[in-house]
C-alpha cells in the first residue's frame, strides 16, 4: 500500500475574507459558534502561555497510520507559504510523526505552523522557533518505523474536528479552531461584534461601573431569612 496524494484544495476563500479573522482570538471564534470547528483543547502548544506565537493559515492535511509516517513526508512537499500542516495520527502516543528535520523543512518552505493529533519529538528545537507555532497531543522520543501508507490532502479528523484541506486554522494559547469557507464568510460579523462588545465591557468596568450594570444582570433571588 502506498501514500495517496489528493489534488490540492481549490482556493475557496479570498485573502481579504481570511484577513478579517487575523485579530480574532480562538476564544471569541468559539464563542460565536462552538460547532464551527473547535479542536480538542488537549492538543496543546509547545511554548508556554504568553510566549506562544499565533497560528493562522490554511490547512494541508496528512492522514497517518502510526508507526508509519509516509503521509507526512509527502505532505511537506505539498506545503506552500502560509500553510499549516495538520497531521491526523489518531491520538497515537508512542510514535512521533514529525520532529526537527521535517519541521525545519516546513519552516523553510514558508509554512506558518504545525498541528499533530498524535506525537512529536525534538521539542526543544521546535519550541525554540518563535516564528513557528507547534501544537501536539503527545511528545515521545520514539521515531516512526515505516513510510509507506497514509493520504495527503483528504479531509481528516483532528481532535474530534473534521478538517478539510484549505480550511482556515487559528491557534493561540487557548486552543485551536478550524473554519470552513462558509463559516469564514458568514460568522466574521458575529466575531467582530463580540470583540466590540468585549471592548465595551472592559471600558464599563474600567470606568467604575459594577458587574451588575455592565452585564445588565437581573436582580438576584433573595434567600429567606434564617429563623
Amino acid at each position: 500500500m502506498s501514500v495517496t496524494i489528493h489534488a490540492p484544495a481549490a482556493g475557496e476563500m479570498s485573502s481579504a475574507e481570511i484577513e478579517r479573522w487575523r485579530s480574532v482570538p480562538v476564544a471569541v471564534a468559539v464563542d460565536v459558534g462552538q460547532a464551527l470547528g473547535q479542536i480538542d483543547p488537549a492538543i496543546r502548544p509547545l511554548r508556554p502561555a504568553g510566549q506562544q506565537p499565533r497560528l493562522f493559515g490554511r490547512a494541508v492535511a496528512a492522514t497517518c497510520a502510526p508507526p508509519d509516517f509516509g503521509a507526512v513526508l509527502w505532505a511537506v512537499d505539498q506545503v506552500q507559504a502560509g500553510d499549516v500542516l495538520v497531521i491526523a495520527a489518531g491520538g497515537h502516543a508512542e510514535t512521533a510523526m514529525i520532529g526537527e528535520i521535517l519541521g525545519g523543512q516546513l519552516r523553510r518552505r514558508g509554512a506558518v505552523g504545525l498541528i499533530c493529533d498524535g506525537a512529536i519529538r525534538d521539542v526543544g528545537t521546535l519550541a525554540a522557533w518563535a516564528d513557528f507555532p507547534v501544537f501536539s497531543r503527545h511528545v515521545t522520543p520514539r521515531g516512526p518505523s515505516s513510510a509507506e501508507r497514509g493520504s495527503v490532502n483528504a479531509p481528516v479528523v483532528v481532535g474530534g474536528c473534521l478538517v478539510h484541506p484549505g480550511d482556515l486554522i487559528i491557534g493561540d494559547d487557548d486552543g485551536l479552531i478550524a473554519l470552513r469557507p462558509e463559516a469564514v464568510r458568514s460568522r466574521i460579523g458575529d466575531a467582530e461584534g463580540k470583540l466590540r462588545l468585549e471592548s465595551e465591557w472592559e471600558a464599563s468596568l474600567a470606568g467604575g461601573r459594577s458587574i451588575r450594570d455592565t452585564f445588565n444582570l437581573a436582580d438576584p433571588a433573595k434567600a429567606p431569612a434564617v429563623p
